[in-house]
């Protein structure tokens, strides 16, 4: 008797069938891993930011033109720049004793539609997330972290 050798048709047809179904789970996965890295890049840098800002203040008694100060003459204030998200700063309730801190995320890296803020008596709020892709604004005041509203 001649023995075969190699695979059938079968076989083949199966092995695909289960490296689909572990690529349809394992590939959203992975996509919400790589945005929430993206997400701590943002709260890194508004943390810090309020930090400057905050030093800022302790040495000027205004914050920055930048951030709705209002006296003239005051040094140049820097935003952060990131591969992931444009930041501003504006005006709070007060011009030049409060401000508004934003990142807004870049669409074409994955992270837009995110708008994170936050103001000067340090209070942390997600203003927009990407509704289409699952993601929901948290009832509590936070950044969000994690799908659907993980804070």
């Amino acid at each position: 008797m001649k023995r075969q050798r190699g695979v059938t048709l079968i076989e083949v047809l199966i092995t695909c069938v289960i490296v689909g179904i572990l690529g349809a789970i394992a590939i959203p996965a992975y996509r919400d891993y790589v945005i929430r890295g993206k997400l701590t890049d943002a709260q890194a840098m508004l943390g810090a930011t309020r930090v400057r800002l905050e030093q800022y203040f302790q040495d000027n008694r205004s914050f920055p033109v930048a951030c709705g100060g209002t006296a003239t003459g005051l040094p140049p204030f820097t935003l952060p720049t990131s591969q992931y998200f444009t930041y501003s700063c504006a005006a709070g309730a007060t011009a030049g004793q409060t401000y508004l801190l934003d990142a807004t995320g870049i669409d074409a890296q994955g992270t837009g539609g995110f708008v994170l803020r936050i103001d000067d008596q340090a209070v942390r709020t997600t203003v927009a997330v990407p509704t289409a892709q699952g993601w929901s604004i948290p009832a509590t005041n936070c950044w969000v972290t994690k799908k659907p509203s993980n804070c």
